[in-house]
Order: structure tokens, then sequence, then C-alpha cells
């Protein structure tokens, strides 16, 4: 690093897990000395707790935020509202995780571009993508970001679509009084470490109103099962561990203040940030901002700039899904919108261990930047 430089990390997950790390050492203290791993107390006090949370009837943990997706999909489909080859509507701005598991389901994606103003689906072009086959609609709420409008509402009701939320980067964001998770038919949920409400591992959940929907869902992840050595369904193993329930039940008492902090560095950003090569999307009333994205035709020499800084960023994601080797067979006509926001997007730092020295600091450095 240069003289005068400071080093900030994109996330640093030791800092923020030492924010509360008493409680989270006493949880996983208890949760050992139970004896009991899985399927136990810790797990049932974390549905309940996030259910509630939510503002839904049913939350059922699961291994990790794609299962959520698959066994979400899936028990649709086992319920007969959702057949092989019906159409999903889906931003084309979106990770990867969100089409693999619509695929994955043997159901066909198909991509809509998002507006670039917010870098959210574009509801004014569902419309004119809607097929016969058409049967559900999967909002993505990127970044943070509410992905739910009052166009998206009214086309689902109007053409009997169900609605369905990927809401692994919004935990705690709303839409008027209503979370992002309980807006639809069924939502799922990724508590990857990195994510606002991140356990010390891989997992996942689904919250629904539906009491079928969460009955299978349940199953699914427990190898089909519903009752021991009964299979009712061709099931999956995705279970939640009593760790990581623990875990994320102290983390959750916590949300709402860590997503203000967030809130915060991002009011900085957005009041502050005066680069005329940088283009700030607009991020809405409720963002909670799991992620603060930043636009620029220089983004690559923007990174360079702030790596020289010591400031580390990250790309969310250098390549869309559709140019993905994975997805080759499609032939996907260019999304020339999502294309952009890949070949400009830069993640800046933005979670609630940052000091405001550092927030001030990252500023400095964006607004130092020129070609």
């Amino acid at each position: 690093l240069r003289m005068g430089t400071m080093k900030i990390d994109y996330l640093n997950l030791r800092d923020i897990t030492a924010m509360h790390a008493s409680e989270i050492h006493e949880a996983m203290h208890d949760t050992i000395d139970s004896g009991w791993y899985l399927k136990g107390n810790a797990t049932s006090r974390f549905e309940t707790a996030y259910a509630e949370y939510i503002g839904t009837r049913h939350c059922v943990a699961c291994g990790n935020g794609l299962d959520a997706l698959r066994l979400m999909l899936k028990a649709y489909m086992l319920l007969g509202r959702l057949d092989e080859g019906d159409e999903v509507i889906v931003p084309a701005n979106t990770y990867i995780a969100t089409i693999l598991a619509i695929t994955d389901n043997k159901l066909v994606p198909v991509l809509v571009e998002p507006d670039i103003s917010t870098l959210q689906l574009d509801a004014s072009q569902i419309e004119r993508h809607l097929t016969p086959r058409t049967k559900a609609v999967m909002l993505v709420h990127l970044y943070g970001r509410c992905a739910m409008t009052s166009l998206v509402a009214d086309i689902c009701h109007r053409h009997g679509l169900l609605l369905f939320e990927d809401n692994a980067q919004a935990h705690g964001c709303r839409y008027g009084d209503i979370m992002t998770g309980a807006l639809g038919n069924s939502a799922a949920h990724s508590f990857y470490p990195g994510k606002n409400l991140g356990a010390l591992g891989d997992a996942g959940a689904v919250t629904t109103d539906d009491t079928e929907v969460a009955d299978i869902v349940r199953a699914l992840g427990n190898y089909g099962s519903s009752r021991k050595y009964v299979f009712d369904y061709p099931g999956f193993n995705s279970r939640i561990d009593e760790i990581q329930a623990a875990v994320l039940s102290i983390k959750l008492k916590y949300l709402d203040h860590d997503n203000n902090r967030r809130k915060e560095i991002a009011r900085y950003y957005e009041n502050n940030i005066n680069n005329t090569y940088v283009n700030i999307p607009s991020s809405g009333s409720d963002c909670v901002f799991h992620i603060f994205p930043i636009l620029s035709d220089y983004r690559d020499q923007l990174k360079d700039h702030l790596a020289l800084q010591g400031i580390s960023t990250i790309i969310h994601y250098p390549i869309p899904p559709h140019k993905q080797e994975c997805y080759r067979h499609w032939h996907t006509p260019p999304l020339p919108i999502t294309e952009k926001i890949h070949n400009t997007e830069l993640s800046l730092p933005c979670h609630q261990a940052m000091s405001d020295i550092e927030v001030e600091y990252v500023v400095k450095s964006i607004n130092s930047f020129t070609i």
C-alpha cells in the first residue's frame, strides 16, 4: 500500500461476527452441549422467529439458498400447480442460482431485461414475454433492493400467474408495510455467510402462507419423508444444522439495526460521491444494501484505482447467466441492458462493521479517480 492509504476489505466477516461474539459463542456452546445437532429445538426456534419476522405463517429451513429455490419450485410441481415445460418470467440480471433452480426443475426461464435506472426487473417488459405456457414470475430482490411494483402485482393478478420471490439478498427489505419474502405465493432465502442475515456456513429457508407447500418443502428436504422411514416423494437431503439455526436466531435480533447502519453508509455514498465517471442507480425507498452497486464505463480502471488506495471491491457479476458456458445451448439473443450492467457494475464496501472514517475514505478515493 502507498503511504497514507487505508486497508478496507470489501466484507470482513470476522468483524461482523465479533459484533455479537459473546451471544454467538454461548448459543453454539449450548447447542453442542445439547447433543442434538439436526431437526431440534434450535431449528424450530429459528423457523418460528423468522416466519414472524417476515410475516408468513410458515418458514421451513434448509441447507442453502439454491436448495430453497429448488425445493420451493418442486413443491409447486408436486402439487400440480406447475408442470415440466412451463415458463417462468425471471430477470436476466440475476445470480445464476435463480436460473439453476428453474432449469433443474425442467421449467423454462424466460429472461426479461432489467431497468437500467434501478437494476431490477423492468415490469413494463413482462407482458410482451407472456405465452400460454407462462405460469409464474420470479422476482429477484437483487442487491437488497425491492423488485416488487404495483404493475407486477397487477400482471400476476390479471394473468393468473404465481408470484415467487428470490429473497436471498434482501433480508429486512420492505414493500410498503410488507416484508420481501411475504409478497407472493412463496419465497426462497439464503443465509450464506456474506448475506445481511448470514450464518457461519450454508443455510437457507422457504417462507410461505401455504401449509401444503410448507409441508412438502419440509418433506423434500428430509429425503421426501414426513415420517421416519416413510417416503412420500423422491426427495433430497437439505437441512439446516442446529448450530447454524442457533447462530441465525442471535443475528436475527440485530438485523434491523445492522441494516440501518448499511443504509447510513449508502446514503453517505449517494450524497457525497460526485465523480462524473460514476453512476449510482436509484436504490428505492427501503433498500437494505446487501450490495452497493455503482456503474462506470471505466469500471476496471476504477477498480484498479481503488485497489491502489487499499480498497477492496467486487464485481456482481462479471458474466450474466445467459452468457455462461452451462447455458451455451440457449443461443440467447443479445440482452443489451443486462450486458451493460455486467460490464460496468462495481460493488463498494457497505456493511455494518465499517467506521465513518472508512466510509469517508472510500468516497474521497472514488472522487479522486480520473482518466
